[in-house]
């Protein structure tokens, strides 16, 4: 069917239809990149999996993820929005049931890419629809009603998978998804249009080589950022050759691009000024965003002894809270308040953050004080995401829109996967150096240590251990307190600087950012 944009929008219950249709499937994508993480132990018992082996069900689906999301905006083109958008529910369905009744580590991990790859496609299509779909004048409350699902999803996917993992079997992780698929199949097909900005083209001109480029480019860049560090990076000749492979596979890929006459992403919109300055913000959003969400559970759950139903439900308040700051932030953009200076000013209280939180984290830290400083992320992230969305396209016209959204949402992608890599690499090493230092501040001859020993000392003779075996068992208890501070300041690291990044960008946006058209870019940004 071929619709102009203005055809697309709807009134009603189907507008109702189509945007809860759209929402759940972006839930349904996000949760689906968080809810396998604590599932891993059962999984690694139940199928036979080594501890290596087990980590490919998370990095499968990445892979599936980062491949496909740049190549979005062309395949909607060849085969029509709506069709795409319901065969890739239809993939990750499917693939989802296949997950669950899965018998062995590597039909899981197959099943799982294949999985990310339609699961890849539904974030993108989603917010288009979505967008489309409500009258220009009221796109804010639908950019607020898929932020919910976008913040929503990965948060809650710990939290849900703890639960059913607690409480059932590891493959109805899985089977959730069956009915909510079966049903966003038959919504999307009876309800969403597919325009076509131009026509399909034709197998000669479809850019193979650049999708095997992609591919190749991608999934090793993606494959070295995820195993870096359990691999002790370029120590593993395999990181090594895949590093050369990801710069060789990326460069050729540019080239090609730049050069091909149909390509299959468009990278000269990237001449664009504000879409590359909104590129690498996007990135920096990804980064920053990940980064902290990935160190959070890692503190509450090593450090303070939480379980990850708990650590997940920490984060829900102040996720809703986003998604109202959001909401806020948008009418704010579509009335003309400009992109720049909220961007500047979510940086800034992003700096606030991590400053505060790094004066914050202590081996006492209580779930109250948490919850504060987690609600001012959610202002950050909420001042940040909508005017970056924004002004990316506030002056693409077109196709380049579409075009410009996918090469967004690859970066976001890649963002995370670059901030999980160089924070663990560096709580890692951070981790390293701050025991260093604290041994060296235990003298033995301290008398201070000597009371320390002693007390712990006549605490193991009490409980039978002999003389020699409660010695030894003191100087564990004085290892595993100098681990546990060495880990605890190297968390404390990461949020400082990644708060450190994010204001150090500041000037980046005030000389390099355009002014956008006030009002109208929110609309056309979500194309």
């Amino acid at each position: 069917m071929e619709t102009s944009i203005d055809s697309l929008v709807e009134y009603g219950p189907r507008r109702i239809i189509i945007t809860v249709t759209a929402v759940i499937c972006a839930m349904l994508e996000l949760i689906d990149t968080t809810i396998v993480n604590v599932a891993l132990n059962d999984l690694r018992g139940n199928l036979g999996a080594t501890v290596n082996e087990i980590s490919w069900v998370i990095t499968a689906y990445s892979l599936g993820n980062v491949i496909i999301v740049p190549m979005t905006s062309w395949l909607s083109q060849q085969f029509g929005r709506r069709n795409y958008f319901a065969v890739s529910i239809i993939v990750f369905t499917l693939c989802s049931f296949l997950c669950g009744n899965a018998t062995g580590i590597w039909e899981m991990i197959i099943f799982r890419f294949i999985q990310g790859l339609g699961g890849g496609a539904l974030l993108v299509t989603s917010q288009t629809i979505i967008t489309e779909s409500w009258p220009l004048e009221k796109r804010a409350v639908a950019q607020g009603i898929y932020t919910l699902g976008l913040l929503v999803g990965p948060t809650i996917g710990p939290t849900l998978g703890g639960y059913l993992i607690d409480n059932y079997s590891w493959p109805l992780i899985f089977d959730i998804n069956i009915p909510f698929g079966i049903l966003s199949t038959v919504l999307a097909i009876q309800f969403i249009k597919s325009p076509r900005y131009e026509q399909k083209r034709p197998a000669n001109q479809v850019d193979w080589l650049g999708i095997i480029l992609l591919t190749v480019g991608v999934s090793s860049l993606q494959y070295v950022l995820e195993k870096g560090q359990e691999d002790d990076w370029y120590s593993s000749n395999t990181i090594i050759i895949l590093t050369v492979t990801a710069v060789l596979g990326i460069f050729f890929f540019i080239w090609r691009e730049l050069t091909y006459r149909y390509p299959v992403v468009e990278l000269r919109v990237l001449k664009n000024t504000n879409l590359r300055v909104g590129v690498i913000l996007t990135f920096l959003i990804g980064f920053g965003l990940f980064g902290t969400t990935f160190v959070l559970p890692l503190f509450t759950q090593s450090l303070l002894g939480w379980t990850a139903l708990q650590s997940g439900l920490l984060m829900l308040p102040a996720t809703i809270f986003v998604a109202v700051v959001v909401a806020a932030v948008s009418q704010l953009v579509q009335r003309g308040v400009s992109s720049k200076y909220l961007i500047i000013i979510g940086m800034i209280v992003f700096f606030i953050y991590g400053d505060w939180s790094y004066h914050l984290l202590t081996p006492e830290t209580g779930s109250d004080n948490l919850y504060w400083s987690l609600f001012v992320r959610g202002l950050s992230l909420g001042l940040l995401y909508v005017p970056v969305t924004a002004m990316s396209v506030s002056t693409l016209h077109g196709k380049e829109i579409a075009q410009g959204a996918a090469l967004t949402g690859m970066l976001r992608q890649l963002g995370g996967a670059f901030g999980v890599a160089i924070i663990s690499t560096f709580i890692s090493r951070q981790s390293q150096l701050h025991r260093i230092t604290l041994v060296s501040h235990l003298n033995a001859d301290d008398p201070v240590v000597q009371e320390r020993l002693s007390q712990l000392s006549r605490r193991f003779l009490m409980q039978g251990y002999n003389l020699q075996s409660a010695r030894r068992a003191a100087y564990g208890v004085l290892e595993n307190t100098v681990q546990r501070q060495s880990t605890l300041l190297s968390y404390m690291d990461v949020f400082l600087w990644v708060g450190v990044l994010f204001l150090l960008c500041v000037p980046f946006v005030l000389i390099f950012v355009k002014q956008a058209r006030s009002k109208g870019s929110l609309a056309e940004a979500m194309h």
